[in-house]
């Protein structure tokens, strides 16, 4: 299965989860949810089920799993990367005042 870019998962339990793969959000459906009744959920698990069994594109599953962890509030906020924050600084240095 393809990999994605990372997501971090925070758990109602407290506990955390990094996601990088549609078989890490399998397990991850499976940790304590909010609501596990709420649509985007079971879209979710339904989409994972499927991109398991090879019916479904996992970017299509990875995403339903995204969505429904972000409509949960449970995704982990990520600290930008090191290379982001030097690409960030050499931009700001760069930039030349109107005038």
């Amino acid at each position: 299965m393809s990999r994605f870019l990372p997501l971090t998962i925070r758990f109602i339990s407290g506990g955390t989860m990094v996601v990088t793969t549609v078989a890490e959000a399998k397990k991850a459906l499976a940790g304590t949810w909010k609501n596990k009744e709420a649509p985007a959920y079971l879209e979710a698990a339904r989409l994972v089920d499927d991109a398991i069994a090879g019916t479904c594109r996992p970017a299509v599953a990875f995403a339903a799993f995204k969505k429904a962890a972000a409509q949960q509030g449970m995704l982990k906020s990520a600290a930008p990367s090191a290379a982001l924050t030097m690409l960030d600084e050499l931009w700001s240095r760069s930039k030349v005042p109107p005038g």
